[in-house]
């Protein structure tokens, strides 16, 4: 019998349960299968416990997004875009910036006449 990459995350985690990218990594394979409940658990333990993993934000706030949560997600760019600005990663800051901007309507085309 194959064993399932969910099935190998959660045996690498119960080795290393701090693990940051092993929490990622289930999280997007819960999104990957449709199991919403349990990646936003990995996903908010993320940015509660390891603010600094950057990669979470944008796929923590599309992931509201889906959830009609845009109030959370709105919070969730603005976060990310903090964090990415302070550990001056420029492609994250710019991802969360232009999700940041299409969600609040920043860019809006307002001139229908």
């Amino acid at each position: 019998m194959q064993v399932s990459r969910l099935e190998k995350l959660l045996e690498f985690i119960k080795n290393e349960p701090e693990d940051e990218f092993l929490k990622y990594a289930l999280a997007t394979e819960y999104l990957r299968i449709n199991d919403s409940v349990k990646a936003l658990e990995y996903y908010e333990d993320l940015v509660n416990n390891h603010p600094n993993y950057v990669g979470t934000y944008y796929h923590l706030g599309k992931l509201y997004e889906a959830l009609n949560r845009k109030p959370d997600a709105v919070t969730t760019y603005e976060k990310g875009m903090k964090i990415a600005r302070e550990k001056r990663d420029n492609h994250a800051f710019s991802e969360l910036q232009a999700v940041y901007n299409e969600l609040t309507g920043l860019y809006d085309d307002d001139d229908d006449e």
